[in-house]
């Protein structure tokens, strides 16, 4: 495993823009440059390195913040940006930084991390939902505008906002050292869980959301996104813009009516792998 350590120097910074320039190709104006990533490391932020060996190849920033509660704004951690090298992504290296900024910010005494990632990556929700432990009921339409990068462009940026309540014994289980086993996708359909829709299969194997959606009804609900949507977006832009429209208001219905993520299933079973939100009443959380 790679060494993780927190970056405070420019030479440092230096190799995380040029990190992120491999994750998010295309445009510099997506980029955290130097003189804000020092800034953030030495007035309360979190800037954090995973080397092998003098080669940075995984990136985490993050700084403080507030969030509202009635008797007043209480702090938090904002978790901005995590990007891993090209040739190291899926063996871990994200975890890793999550895992050591989950130590930091509990010596620092904050009990809430968020941050927000694209509904539609199954790689992003994986991690942050059935890894993490992260639970999300917002949903945030266009957040950040246009974006000119090479993974956001042409797309309107969505984003779900995640809360990482780092002291739950949720999260302590899935950081510890004997983390429980993840469900699969066998657990939950041979509980007869509600499947909200099913998408249509097209020869270039694309799935293409349904036309309409069945709204939840039960305490557990299953909603399905494509696997690659990197892939799919790449191959067909208006497909993934339907699965934009499509999947935004699926998530925005179930959170109003009062259901949160609070699992994410990655399924290898068949011929092709499926990735499934898992989504639970608030009421049976309790």
């Amino acid at each position: 495993m790679p060494t993780i350590r927190i970056l405070e120097t420019p030479a440092e910074m230096i190799q995380a823009e040029d990190l992120q320039r491999l994750v998010w190709p295309g445009s510099d104006a997506e980029i955290l440059p130097v003189h804000i990533l020092l800034t953030f490391a030495h007035n309360g932020g979190l800037v954090l390195g995973a080397y092998e060996a003098e080669d940075l190849i995984g990136l985490l920033v993050g700084f403080p913040g507030l969030y509202p509660l009635p008797d007043g704004p209480q702090p938090k951690h904002c978790s901005h940006l995590l990007g891993v090298h090209p040739d190291y992504q899926s063996t871990g290296i994200g975890f890793a930084l999550k895992r050591a900024q989950w130590q930091m910010l509990r010596k620092q005494g904050l009990a809430l991390a968020t941050w927000t990632y694209d509904p539609l990556l199954s790689r992003n929700a994986y991690l942050n939902i059935a890894r993490l432990g992260a639970v999300c009921n917002t949903y945030l339409v266009n957040f950040y505008g246009e974006m000119r990068d090479g993974l956001n462009a042409s797309l309107e940026t969505d984003r779900l906002q995640v809360d990482w309540w780092l002291n739950t014994r949720r999260v302590s289980t899935k950081l510890g050292r004997r983390p429980r086993l993840d469900l699969g996708l066998d657990h939950y359909t041979s509980a007869d869980i509600q499947s909200l829709y099913r998408p249509l299969a097209r020869p270039n194997a694309c799935l293409r959301p349904p036309q309409h959606f069945t709204h939840p009804q039960d305490a557990l609900a299953l909603a399905e996104i494509p696997t690659d949507f990197i892939a799919l977006k790449r191959q067909d832009s208006p497909l993934a813009r339907e699965w934009r429209i499509f999947s935004r208001e699926v998530f925005t219905t179930c959170f109003s009516l009062g259901y949160l993520m609070t699992d994410f299933v990655y399924d290898r079973s068949g011929e092709s792998p499926r990735s499934f939100y898992v989504l639970a009443h608030e009421k049976s959380t309790v």
